[in-house]
């Protein structure tokens, strides 16, 4: 899996701070922008993060290029619906010279189910290859392909929506895949605004477990706003 930060809103914390700032303000969001002291921002995105008025971080957003990662990833990660995809097409793109996979290790650790993974996925490549081969369009033969097969995706998402996501998918609960991914997309976001992305994470690095007894057990430190 490799995850980079292709871009994301200049000064997000700023950006965040002033359009809640807005509201309250008789300048406009061009001067607040300029001159808001560094104080004043941290009080106001305190504000913003503990009173939960979250839709002022809408205002900024993030966008992540990830290669490596299976399609049983990202069948996971479109289901967050306030964000943005663009993914590496199965019907344009033709694997003539092979298919690369993503081999879970419960499966890779032990030689028979690994034997046996490669196998099915040799087969189902064998036969998409015929179809090729017999005029059936890509669109039509890639039904044939597994979760396994490698992709490469797009994402962008505002910092509400990538709260969410963290929340949701840096849970020990989440599938191992998806979870390595929202880490590495956390460490990425937090140096680009500390303040917003202190706690982020799983819902337990902030309170109770919300799994009830689904709960893993192993909750993440908690952290202390300042």
């Amino acid at each position: 899996m490799h995850v980079e930060l292709l871009y994301h809103t200049p000064n997000p914390e700023r950006a965040i701070a002033t359009a809640a700032r807005l509201c309250y303000a008789p300048v406009g969001a061009s001067e607040l922008m300029e001159t808001m002291s560094e104080e004043r921002m941290h009080s106001v995105l305190s504000t913003i993060m503990r009173g939960g008025h979250f839709s002022t971080l809408e205002h900024a957003s993030y966008t992540f290029a990830i290669d490596g990662v299976s399609r049983a990833l990202t069948h996971q990660l479109v289901r967050h619906r306030i964000a943005s995809f663009n993914q590496q097409s199965q019907r344009y793109v033709k694997y003539k010279d092979g298919l690369d996979v993503i081999v879970p290790e419960t499966i890779s650790a032990n030689e028979e189910t690994a034997a046996l993974f490669d196998e099915a996925v040799d087969a189902a490549m064998e036969a998409y290859k015929k179809l090729l081969e017999a005029g059936v369009p890509a669109e039509d033969a890639r039904y044939l392909l597994p979760n396994a097969a490698e992709t490469k995706i797009v994402v962008t998402m505002n910092v509400r929506e990538l709260l969410h996501f963290f929340s949701n998918r840096c849970c020990n609960r989440a599938q191992w895949e998806i979870r390595e991914l929202a880490h590495a997309m956390l460490e990425l976001a937090r140096p680009t605004a500390p303040y917003i992305f202190m706690d982020a994470g799983a819902s337990c690095v902030r309170g109770a477990c919300p799994e009830g007894k689904m709960t893993c057990g192993n909750p993440y430190p908690k952290v202390v706003r300042e």
